[in-house]
């Protein structure tokens, strides 16, 4: 499953990351990697971002990001 299927006010935990090595990057620094825990917020009209939570900080992804990040439920 991906991010970008994980419904609002759940939590997961990341299993992969299938960016490119720049995206990949930019996510780490956000806190987003292997085994870190995300709680989806908010998804916008028409599902373009996901607002989430990792850790104490919020975050807009893309669609197209949040469809590269494998996570499972927890």
């Amino acid at each position: 499953m991906t991010l970008y299927e994980v419904e609002k006010s759940k939590k997961v935990k990341v299993i992969k990351l299938n960016a490119s090595y720049e995206l990949k990057q930019r996510l780490i620094s956000f806190g987003i990697m292997k085994d870190a825990v995300i709680e989806v917020l908010e998804h916008a009209p028409r599902k373009k971002t996901i607002e989430v939570r990792v850790g104490k900080m919020r975050l807009a992804l893309r669609a197209e990001e949040a469809q590269q990040i494998e996570v499972e439920e927890i």
